[in-house]
Order: structure tokens, then sequence, then C-alpha cells
């Protein structure tokens, strides 16, 4: 990968709709060599797929917060992202070396199904500990 791969992923996160076209004009090449290189990358698996983004305040539950979790013992990656999948207000988990050891995105309509969630994830009997925290506002590179 050079710098104008990177460049391309850049401009693809902002926009997956992005033509060709547009990103051959601001990388300063032809159509041909930019569809090379993102089947390139595609076929490298460096570009895993395209995607929407949703802004969840206009569909749906509004409170959204990350729980740090902590398990006891030996609870490995996939036992957490097993029982985390089961809960439908999870939207995410990252699984983490270090403390925490995972943080789950959780998006609720109120404050008492924040609550009611938070404690699903707790009575885990692996569950050593959490810590929730509301998000009041987010920002990520590309949107």
């Amino acid at each position: 990968m050079d710098a104008i791969d990177r460049r391309i992923l850049d401009l693809l996160r902002e926009d997956a709709r992005r033509t060709v076209r547009d990103i051959a004009d601001h990388v300063g090449l032809t159509v041909a060599p930019v569809k090379r290189r993102i089947d390139r990358l595609e076929a490298t698996g460096v570009i895993d797929g395209y995607t929407v983004r949703i802004n969840p305040a206009r569909i749906g539950p509004d409170l959204e917060a990350v729980v740090e979790l902590r398990v006891a013992g030996n609870m490995d990656l996939e036992t957490i992202l097993s029982f985390s999948s089961h809960v439908p207000e999870v939207t995410e988990v990252l699984t983490l070396a270090g403390d925490p050891d995972a943080l789950i995105r959780v998006r609720a309509r109120t404050i008492h199904e924040l609550q009611r969630v938070v404690n699903v994830l707790r009575t885990s009997d692996k569950v050593a500990g959490t810590k929730t925290l509301v998000v009041l506002g987010t920002w990520a590179k590309g949107k």
C-alpha cells in the first residue's frame, strides 16, 4: 500500500458511493488505474465491504452508552461476543487487551432500558464488573 491507496481508502471512508471518476480526480490519476487499485484492495481483503452510515437518532433510540466490561478469570473473547450478541440493544462489542476486557456500545430508548441492559450484562457469572458511560456526542474520521 502506498500513499495513493491510503488516500483512496480515506475517500471511500468519507463516501463509499463515491464514483471511481471522482476518486481519480482527487488522487490525480485516470479512472483505469484507480479502478485497478480498488479491485486490488478488495481482492486482498483491505476493503472488506461497503456499508451505509445511519443516523440512529432519526430511526430509533437516542440514548447511547458504552459499558466497560471486566471479566473474572479466563473468559475467552468468543464468550463475551456470544452473550453480548443476544442483547438486542448491544450494537457493537470491542474486545480489548488490558483493562477493561471489552467495551460494549448500547442504544436504549430510556435510562430505565439502559439500566436493564447493564443488569443483563453484569449478571453473567463471569462478569467481575461494569462501568457505564453515557455518550453525549460522537465524531469519527470520515463522517
